[in-house]
This record gives structure tokens, C-alpha cells and sequence, in this order.
């Protein structure tokens, strides 16, 4: 779940422990203050009388300064910070009551200590499948991993790994190609093993600013933007679903050159495997570099074996990149921008039309999903549900077996020539819902991010193609988009984009722009058209009651110079806002959107609209 909407749905209560901790950072100077400071400049400084979306805004530029102070915590070695975060960040678990919470720690606390006999047993016979090489590896860790822990003894110290010696030991874990498991394994070995009390537990990590709390519902929020921090501080490069959508492109004999390096059993079945090497920590950029090559392999070959991986298996085209390291580079900064990305793939309501039919077809999948994501409901194959968790139509297509999906396909008369994934996706694309979810993009002329969301457009077509979608948003909005009128209004000199026909000779005029640059900015020129349009509309007896602007953002200029400029009675309203309006209206009573709504202030905001088309 976004930040955003988590701190719009928690009482300042609810936030405080969260907002504390980015007090602190901000006090601390931070790189970027001058940039926090031109957001918090016209506000108050204190963030509990900060709006939801500049709170956000300050928080990704520290989100480096959040992450060293979590860091800083792993000093303390008995704190099992490492086990909470590593639960935290699995997809799937950025909600989920206390109860669930404390489901989840004991479970994985019952299994470490089980890998632990285990691993001290493989680490003592003289039978085991661990190499003696590998059992070197760890023998290294565990003496440089004692020495720094118990050391403060002599000093008459509480035992504890300082921040200078667990950069070290992370290098040194880094170069033997050990697994977050393999030094988590080795860590609580050394350091011993209790279950925590789940208060206490929560009560650190909230006051970390990690999660939020309700004490109310029992309910814990990590929100999307901490979890990908968290996973950087864990040393994951990309989030687990994205993994997994990798290795399956892999051929099993390179699955099973991870699984022999970091002591997996790889006599499991196919997918055992691939889940395992997920959960044992395994670093992305590794397994891509080195571990699913046999010795002796080629950089040449390395560099042929990535393109054809990404290129021709999971279709991420031109991959860039000379050397390995650029194209992994790429590869991640690739995932890292799906990630954040909001949209679906596929239109939202085909989301929900395609977990309808999987639910039917493939009644099964819905237990897989379960495990798969750890979520306690029952009621999970619901698009707004798995988009809290940001779960989205290809992460539940990749966990469905191909002999499944070839079934599913064969039921819905679909093909199952190519990749069938590509062309389950292709078929539950809404065409209409697809460019209203990607409207915000148009408005910028972001050509890539339509491309990689489905929608091929031209560039010359995208203005044309930003009205039609805009009238269609005013249509849903219960609104008569007057065509007739408008093509009767028009003149050769002066076209007006879109007419709302209020009747009683009044209208609502609506001009559009989209702009690749941040911050529309032309008011002169746009003033002009729109006193054009008006005098146009009262030279044939009607009359403009409001007049609205439709564009990417604008700048603080444009925005005062359309609060000086009354005669045109100009609102201003983003295409991010324009949508959210829209969302917003489906689930209220009403059954056109009551324009007076739009008469008040020359910058639209969604917020205040929101909260009174649901009273």
C-alpha cells in the first residue's frame, strides 16, 4: 500500500512514531534540505500540520538518511532485525494484523533453529554435502563473526558487533557469496536465539518509523516505499516476485548450480527449488553473474546468455548495458521502475474479470496464492485487494504452473502458441479503462512508459488521443459531452476541445494540454484561447458558466496569474486528479457529478472533492 493512502487512513496518532523519525532525520541536515525546505517553506515545519502528499514527497528525499538509521540498529545482535525485516519485505506481508505478525516470527523462528542443528551437523560430518571448500567459507565467517561479538568481553562490555565491524563482516559476506540465510544461520549460531515478546517487537520497529500501528484494529502498515528501502538495507536488489519471474526463464541445470553453491537440496521438485533459493536471500546480481554459469564460462558468453534472457524469454527489450555489471545495472533499475509504477498491465477492471475466471478454471490457484503471498484472508482473488499489496496480474500468472496456465488458456479459447502469459495479459486488456489508468502518462507524452504499459501510440497522435480520453472522463462523470454543440460553437480560427452542455444555455468549456515538460506554463496564449471560446459561445446565446484547463501539472506562475485573471473564471485541474476524481466518483451515490464542485478554487484538488461527493 502506498505511503499515501496509509497516512490518509490513520489518525495522527496512528503516524506520529512515523513522523518523529523523519523530524529527526530533517533536523540532522540531510542531503537534500534545500529541496525539503522549498516543500515545507510555505507550510508549517511541524509534519503533523504537513499535507499527506508533501510528507510523501519529503520522505523520498531521505530515503538514504531512513535507510543508515536502520542500519545503525544491527549493531544490536540479539535485536532479530534482521529476521523482522526480512518478513516484512516478502510480497505479501505489508499488512497483516498483530496476530498474524506473531504467526509468521514464531514459525520462522521455529525454522532457524531446525537450520541450525542441521547446518552445525552438515558442518561437523564428514559425510555432508557441503564442499569442504564451501565449509571453508563459512568457518571464515563464523571466527571474523565470533571475534567481533565477543571481543567487548575483555573490555568488560556487552557483547555486541559495532557498525565498523558489521560493514566488515558485510564485505567479507559479500565476497564468499553468502546468502542472507547462510550469515543469518551463522549469526544466531553465535549469538543464541529466543522468541521475543510481539508487543516489544512492534513497539521497535514502529518507533523505527518501519511500520505503523493501529492499536485499534491490531493492524500493521509497511508501506510500499519503506519496503523498498528496507529491501535495500537487506541487500536485496529486487523484490522477491521479480526474482522468481527470472528464474523460472532458467533452465534447470542453472537452478541447480545455485542450489549446489548455497547448500539447497536439489533433488526438490522445479518450483521447491526456485522458492527456496528465494527465501535462502541469494543475491540477484549474483546468481546473474556467477552462479548459474558452469566454470570456465566466457564473459562473451555471460553477455550472450543476459540478452537472450531478457530479451527474447521475459521480453524486456534493448537491454543496455557493455559490461555485466551495466546490463544487471539496467536489469534492476528496470524492475525497481515497475515496482514503483502504478499501473495495473492490464486495465483494473480486467484485473478483477481475470481473477474471476481463474477462480472458476483454476480453482486451485487460489490456495497457491495464499501460500504463495502468506496472507491470512480467505477472500484474496479481489484486484483491489492484491493492488494494496501491490500484487498485479502478471505476479499471479507467474506463480501459476505452465500445465495450468496451457489448460486455462484452452478453456478461454485463448492461444497457447508463444508465451501464454503475454497472451492471457493481451486478452484481459480493457481498452477503454487501459488509456484512462495511463491518462496521466499520455498528458506528459511518456511514448516508454505507454509502450511498456500495452498501448502503442504515435506521437503525433497523443493530443487528439489526451481529448477523446478526457471527454470520455467527464462522460462517466454523468456530464453531457456535447459534440453536436461543439462542432455547431466552432469556427475555422477558434476549436474548442471539449463543450459540457449544462443546459439552459449554459456550458462548462474544457481546453487540454500535454506537455513533456513539468509544470504547464503558457497562460498567456491559453487566456487567449479561452476568451476566444467564450466570446464565441455568447455571440450564439449561451453562456460559459465555468471554464477548465486539463494538463500534466502547472507551474506556482501559471497558477497565479489564473487567480489574477478573474474574467475567465479558470479552474485548473491535473490529469492525476482528473482520474482520481473519476475513481473516487464510482463508489459514491450520485449519479452526475455535482459541478458546482469545480466553481471554488482555481487549483482543483481531489482531497476536499472527495470527502464531499461521500457525505
Amino acid at each position: 500500500m502506498k505511503l499515501e493512502k496509509i497516512l490518509d487512513q490513520l489518525n495522527s496518532f496512528e503516524k506520529n512514531s512515523f513522523l518523529k523519525v523523519i523530524t529527526t532525520l530533517i533536523d540532522n541536515s540531510p542531503k537534500k534540505s534545500k529541496d525539503i525546505e522549498r516543500i515545507l517553506s510555505d507550510t508549517e515545519k511541524d509534519l503533523k500540520n504537513v499535507d499527506i502528499i508533501n510528507i510523501v514527497k519529503v520522505f523520498n528525499l531521505i530515503e538514504n538518511e531512513f535507510a543508515n538509521s536502520v542500519r545503525s540498529e544491527f549493531v544490536e545482535a540479539t535485536s532479530q532485525l534482521d529476521i523482522i525485516i526480512d518478513i516484512l519485505i516478502r510480497d505479501g506481508n505489508c499488512i497483516m494484523s498483530r496476530e498474524w505478525l506473531n504467526n509468521l516470527y514464531e514459525k520462522e523462528i521455529r525454522n532457524i533453529n531446525t537450520k541450525i542443528k542441521e547446518f552445525e551437523k552438515e558442518l561437523k560430518s564428514e559425510k555432508s554435502d557441503i564442499s569442504e571448500l564451501r565449509k571453508r567459507d563459512y568457518r571464515i565467517y563464523r571466527e571474523c563473526l565470533n571475534t567481533a561479538y565477543f571481543n567487548d568481553e575483555l573490555n568488560n562490555l556487552d557483547c555486541k558487533v559495532t557498525s565498523d565491524e558489521q560493514s566488515i563482516l558485510n564485505t567479507l559476506s559479500k565476497n564468499l557469496g553468502l546468502s542472507h540465510e547462510e550469515t543469518k544461520l551463522i549469526n544466531y549460531l553465535i549469538v543464541g536465539l529466543e522468541v521475543l515478546n510481539i508487543d516489544t517487537i512492534i513497539n521497535e520497529i514502529k518507533n523505527l518509523g518501519i511500520i505503523f500501528y493501529s492499536k485499534k484494529s491490531h493492524m500493521i502498515y509497511v508501506a510500499d516505499e519503506v519496503v523498498r528501502v528496507l529491501r535495500g538495507v537487506r541487500g536485496k536488489e529486487v523484490a522477491d516476485k521479480y526474482f522468481r519471474r527470472v528464474l523460472k526463464n532458467l533452465r534447470e541445470p542453472q537452478i541447480n548450480l545455485i542450489a549446489r553453491k548455497h547448500n539447497i537440496d536439489k533433488h526438490q521438485q522445479y518450483n521447491d527449488k526456485i522458492k527456496s533459493i528465494i527465501n535462502e536471500g541469494i543475491s540477484f546480481r549474483d546468481v546473474l553473474s556467477e552462479d548459474i554459469y558452469k566454470e570456465g564460462t566466457t564473459l562473451n558468453d555471460k553477455k550472450g546468455h543476459l540478452n537472450d534472457l531478457f530479451e527474447k524469454d521475459l521480453k524486456i527489450m534493448h537491454l543496455k548495458g557493455v559490461v555485466i555489471e551495466d546490463k544487471l545495472d539496467n536489469i534492476i533499475k528496470y524492475f525497481e521502475s515497475i515496482d514503483r509504477d502504478d499501473k495495473v498491465g492490464i486495465s483494473v477492471d480486467g484485473y478483477e474479470k481475470l481473477l474471476i475466471d481463474i477462480n472458476k478454471i483454476l480453482p486451485s490457484i487460489k490456495a497457491l496464492v495464499k501460500n504463495e503471498f502468506e496472507f491470512q484472508e480467505e477472500d484474496i482473488l479481489r484486484s483491489k485487494y492484491l493492488l494494496d499489496y501491490n500484487i498485479k496480474p502478471r505476479d499471479i500468472l507467474d506463480l501459476i504452473p505452465e500445465k495450468e496456465l496451457k489448460v486455462f488458456c484452452e478453456k478461454m479459447s485463448l492461444k497457447i502458441r508463444g508465451s501464454l502469459v503475454s497472451n492471457i495479459l493481451e486478452s484481459y486488456k480493457d481498452a477503454e479503462n487501459l488509456y484512462i489508468e495511463n491518462y496521466e502518462n499520455i498528458a506528459y507524452r511518456k511514448l516508454n512508459e505507454l509502450k511498456e504499459n500495452g498501448l502503442n501510440i504515435k506521437e503525433s497522435e497523443l493530443g487528439i488521443k489526451f481529448e477523446d480520453i478526457t471527454k470520455n472522463v467527464f462522460s462517466k462523470l454523468g456530464f453531457e459531452v456535447d459534440e453536436k454543440l461543439r462542432k455547431k460553437i466552432n469556427n475555422a480560427k477558434n476549436k474548442v476541445d471539449l463543450i459540457i452542455n449544462l443546459g439552459n444555455s449554459e456550458l462548462i468549456i474544457v481546453e487540454c494540454k500535454t506537455v513533456k515538460e513539468s509544470g504547464y506554463n503558457k497562460f498567456s496564449s491559453v487566456s487567449r484561447q479561452i476568451k476566444a471560446y467564450i466570446a464565441l459561445a455568447k455571440s450564439k446565446d449561451f453562456r460559459v458558466v465555468k471554464s477548465l484547463l486539463i494538463a500534466p501539472e502547472f507551474s506556482e506562475d501559471f497558477e497565479k496569474d489564473c487567480r489574477e485573471e478573474f474574467e475567465l473564471n479558470l479552474s485548473l485541474i491535473s490529469a492525476k486528479t482528473l482520474v482520481n476524481i473519476l475513481i473516487g466518483f464510482k463508489s459514491t451515490k450520485h449519479k452526475q457529478f455535482p459541478y458546482q464542485l469545480l466553481m471554488k478554487d482555481v487549483l482543483i484538488k481531489e482531497d476536499w472533492i472527495l470527502k464531499a461527493i461521500n457525505k
